[in-house]
């Protein structure tokens, strides 16, 4: 495949330029992260919800599995959740009390644990905080021209323009997250334009045809999240997969903050209510099902082991990418 000899490519040695997205909630596995990784393209431990001795677990399986780079996301450190609402919320869907939420794990403990474990590239989400000095390249997550400038200026190595396809949660942090939702394919070229540090496509990128086009407009990698979810070592569920097809929606009614999810009956039954749910994550344990998370390009979804999709992949932008140069 050709492509520019950047950051990931020198600092890292990744062959491909394809990351695996971070999808929290268990979907992102150890083996999927380790089967990217070792395919040629950058695996990602979704790290935001672990404690600490989960984080330390995962990322040593990961290392069983592979001895390549891989990424590790952590969520920046979001507000602590009102139970504002809650009791109404769960009248509404029907949950039969207001639960006792578990502490959610710390940034700063969970810092220690990837700067411990020497982890080569740590990427955030719903903004970035104050970090120590680190070995390691920083990747922000920005759905703004206005974001993506914050993360240069707060010194990250490379920046994720994160279009309105993505699926999952929205990671904006300065807009919000309702006048944010900029498609993909408009976004990168606006921040390519305007930041100086290498920047990383995602939001609704399938296959080849979606790596190619992210490059042409000036990314360095490309990010697929729901293109994984069809493969073997995701931790879904074959309902889950099967549901990919479906219509998304972006809402918060599902987790309190807004995010692209499969439209359910639950849904539009929650959205009719005109009321607001309670805070993240609150709404996730007052319905009766769980949300799946999709990006737009669901339909493209190819069930296969994860390392054949790389290569997959990898082979459909280069031809795209040979055949715009016109050597084929």
């Amino acid at each position: 495949m050709r492509w520019n000899d950047g950051l990931l490519r020198q600092r890292l040695g990744v062959e491909v330029p394809l990351i695996q997205a971070p999808m929290a909630g268990g979907a992102s596995t150890p083996r999927l992260a380790a089967a990217v990784s070792q395919a040629g393209g950058l695996g990602s431990v979704a790290g935001g919800l672990l404690r600490p001795d989960d984080l330390h677990a995962a990322i040593r399986e990961v290392r069983t599995l592979t001895g390549r780079p891989f990424a590790v996301n952590l969520f920046a450190q979001l507000p602590t959740p009102s139970p504002s609402g809650a009791a109404e919320w769960s009248r509404l869907t029907g949950a039969p009390e207001v639960p006792a939420l578990p502490a959610a794990p710390k940034l700063d403990d969970q810092l220690a644990v990837v700067i411990d474990e020497r982890v080569p590239v740590i990427s955030f989400t719903f903004g970035l905080p104050d970090l120590p000095s680190v070995d390691a390249l920083i990747v922000g997550t920005a759905t703004t021209v206005a974001e993506a400038t914050a993360l240069e200026e707060a010194k990250v190595d490379a920046v994720i323009a994160q279009g309105y396809e993505a699926g999952g949660h929205r990671a904006s942090f300065l807009d919000p997250a309702t006048s944010s939702l900029v498609a993909t394919m408009a976004l990168v070229p606006q921040v390519v334009g305007a930041v100086s540090v290498p920047v990383i496509a995602a939001g609704g990128i399938m296959d080849g045809r979606g790596v190619a086009a992210a490059l042409a407009l000036g990314a360095e990698a490309a990010v697929m999240g729901t293109a994984f979810l069809a493969c073997d070592e995701a931790g879904v569920s074959e309902a889950y997969r099967a549901a990919l097809g479906a219509d998304t929606t972006v809402t918060s009614v599902m987790t309190g903050r807004r995010a692209r999810v499969v439209r359910t009956p639950l849904v539009d039954r929650l959205e009719a209510s005109g009321l607001r749910p309670p805070d993240y994550p609150l709404p996730l344990f007052l319905a009766p099902e769980s949300p799946v998370f999709a990006g737009q390009g669901g339909r493209l979804a190819r069930p296969m082991p994860a390392a054949q999709l790389v290569r997959t992949v990898a082979r459909e932008a280069s031809d795209v990418l040979r055949e715009l140069a016109g050597d084929g």
